[in-house]
């Protein structure tokens, strides 16, 4: 039913281009309608939909309406930007759509408008790079430029976001040359300067997004202080755990807990070993309910903390390369 209702609104703005109203009063209808739609879209159909007025805003813009013309280009590239698909079709529209509007607010918009799009490019970009249709280096790029206006002062939402995402951009790079280190420094960085704006109280969701994150970077970063990071990073994974529980984030808390065994595998302990094992079973169980999860990976996992149990290994291993380990969940704001 809302479904229905969407639609009609969509085919009544295009009706009501009929009008009698100036082409200003009929681009910023279709826009406020296009938003509405893109908000909270109950179905795919209610997305295009929006595409398709933003489109029809464009050409019914005057042509003496550069600023608005590119303000309306950037709002598509956003509708554009969440359509799912296997291919990168919509995600390269959408950066030429950013791209174009770019130019005219570079010179002509609000210095909150510029840093919106570069942000959004560098979640283009980052979403191109598994396709190899950009580099993760663009990325980085455009989220750096976009922080010189989101602020941690006066923008705390979007300086977290951008810090999460230039964080995961950072681990994304292939750990093949000297500056490896310093990206895995860096990313554990921006993961604390996200939680330094971002509480529990106030953003529980992306809170334990953040917890769970640093906790991942801390227990694989290269460093003399792995004993140190690995105890920061199951630190991290409990205060995820402390938002994201079995009964109302089963699969978030699989995630995490699957996460923490991991770690725990680093010290090598018995004791550290035996709570990995139910951690993993315990991930496996609700992965195996939900019919998601790499559980495959973690029958592999359970396999290996299984085999070193056995031979009841009580010396530390050395936490700096630990062998065999497998992440799973970082994730990227949006």
């Amino acid at each position: 039913m809302t479904g229905q209702l969407a639609h009609h609104q969509y085919e009544q703005a295009l009706a009501a281009l009929d009008a009698e109203s100036s082409p200003i009063e009929k681009v910023e209808m279709l826009m406020e309608i296009a938003m509405g739609l893109q908000m909270k879209p109950k179905n795919l159909q209610q997305l295009f939909d929006a595409v398709a007025l933003y489109e029809r805003a464009v050409e019914l813009c005057p042509t003496e309406e550069n600023l608005l013309k590119a303000r309306i280009r950037a709002r598509r590239a956003t509708a554009l930007q969440v359509i799912p698909g296997e291919s990168t079709e919509y995600l390269e529209a959408a950066q030429l759509e950013l791209l174009e509007a770019l130019k005219e607010l570079e010179s002509a918009g609000i210095a909150e408008e510029v840093a919106e799009i570069q942000m959004n490019l560098g979640l283009i970009a980052q979403s191109l790079f598994p396709f190899g249709k950009a580099r993760i280096t663009e990325a980085i790029d455009w989220y750096q430029k976009a922080l010189r206006v989101f602020n941690r002062e006066n923008y705390a939402a979007e300086y977290a976001i951008l810090h999460n995402n230039l964080a995961t951009a950072f681990l994304s790079i292939p750990a093949s040359d000297e500056r490896a280190k310093i990206r895995e420094a860096l990313a554990v960085q921006s993961f604390e300067s996200a939680l330094e704006v971002i509480t529990i109280e106030d953003n529980p969701s992306e809170y334990a997004m953040l917890q769970n994150n640093l906790g991942n970077a801390l227990q694989y970063v290269s460093s003399s202080h792995a004993l140190e990071n690995n105890l920061r990073a199951l630190a991290a994974y409990d205060q995820a755990l402390r938002v994201r529980t079995e009964r109302t984030t089963p699969l978030l808390y699989a995630t995490t807990i699957a996460n923490k065994a991991n770690c725990l595998c680093n010290f090598g302990e018995r004791e550290k070993l035996e709570e990995a094992l139910e951690l993993c079973r315990s991930a496996h169980k609700i992965f195996i309910s939900q019919e998601q999860g790499n559980v495959q990976v973690l029958v592999d996992r359970i396999a290996e903390i299984e085999a070193d149990l056995e031979l009841s290994t009580t010396k530390m291993e050395d936490p700096k390369t630990p062998a065999n380990n497998h992440e799973f969940g970082t994730d990227r704001a949006k």
